[in-house]
């Protein structure tokens, strides 16, 4: 939204000024680069927020911008991630990004928790980056991490749905998407050339078909069906988690059917809330556009903040 956009860029932003690059080591060779802001010397920090943005978005979007300001002013250190091929970061690893890529994910916020040790680590994601927020909470205690909280904004639940909502949709809001999809595989193919030709399928007309198409090409999934499944969290892929897990969703998104929270499992950790009004990450009330969302958000982290750095009872 080009007048939010040019509201947040109005006003000052310390977390963007007292970010500092990191290059983090995810395993098997990959590497994902991400913007850490640590608070000023002589302030201790509330805990370690880890951002994730959505799909082609980057750390460097509006929403991250917003959030993690929010965040840094109030008290937070904040680690804004870039997932593979997001951001300016095409060039950093061969293959291409797909969804299913969990495994570096976990090891990038792995690898974090081990080079900065502000507790409590949290973390925060949006759209897609929910829904890796989701599975790197179920997969963080038994790969070491000491994921305290979590808080997923939208996250896709069951993918072919939200992909078949986007097709289905306006036609503006498929387009913008198309195009960004299509900018960002011709950067890989600039940086790749002798390993990537995408020209059939930048001539696909739908995200199905070109989802399909790079699954069968450049994954080792047969077909969009079976890649969709690799990173659903639908039925009882959660069962298992046991960090604290906040789920934010509004009734009326037009990507992720609301139907979709309600057929989630749901364990003790996970605490589902779903609002009226809100579309797909948006929440925006006023004449000014405040995104109360950024309210909520930080409302569940402070009280996970509170109770990690409560002292423990005398007796």
């Amino acid at each position: 939204m080009g007048l939010r956009r040019a509201l947040i860029q109005m006003r000052p932003n310390p977390m963007v000024a007292g970010s500092r690059e990191y290059l983090l080591d995810c395993g098997e060779g990959v590497r994902l680069q991400g913007f850490y802001t640590p608070q000023p010397d002589g302030t201790a920090p509330r805990g370690l927020v880890v951002m994730l943005h959505g799909w082609e978005g980057s750390a460097e979007s509006t929403y991250m911008l917003s959030m993690g300001r929010r965040l840094f002013l109030g008290g937070y250190e904040v680690f804004r991630l870039n997932l593979r091929d997001h951001g300016n970061t095409h060039h950093l690893n061969a293959g291409i990004f797909h969804s299913c890529r969990i495994a570096e994910v976990v090891g990038a916020v792995g690898e974090l928790a081990r080079r900065i040790p502000t507790r409590p680590l949290l973390t925060v994601g949006f759209s897609l980056g929910g829904n890796f927020a989701l599975r790197l909470a179920v997969r963080a205690p038994e790969s070491g991490i000491p994921l305290t909280r979590t808080v997923a904004v939208n996250p896709p639940i069951d993918p072919a749905k939200s992909l078949a909502a986007m097709d289905a949709g306006l036609f503006i809001y498929r387009r913008h998407f198309m195009q960004k999809w299509r900018r960002s595989l011709r950067r890989k193919q600039a940086c790749f050339p002798e390993r990537y030709d995408f020209e059939e399928w930048f001539r696909l007309g739908s995200l199905w078909e070109m989802t399909d198409h790079l699954a069968r090409e450049h994954t080792d999934y047969s077909g969009a069906a079976e890649y969709f499944d690799g990173y659903s969290v639908a039925g009882d892929r959660l069962r298992d988690l046991r960090v604290p897990t906040t789920v934010i969703t509004a009734a009326d998104d037009p990507i992720v059917p609301v139907s979709d929270y309600y057929e989630l499992a749901r364990p003790d950790a996970l605490r589902l809330e779903i609002h009226r009004y809100g579309g797909h990450c948006g929440y925006f009330s006023g004449l000014l556009l405040h995104r109360w969302i950024e309210d909520r958000v930080k409302q569940e982290l402070d009280s996970t903040a509170q109770e990690y750095t409560q002292p423990a009872l005398v007796v």
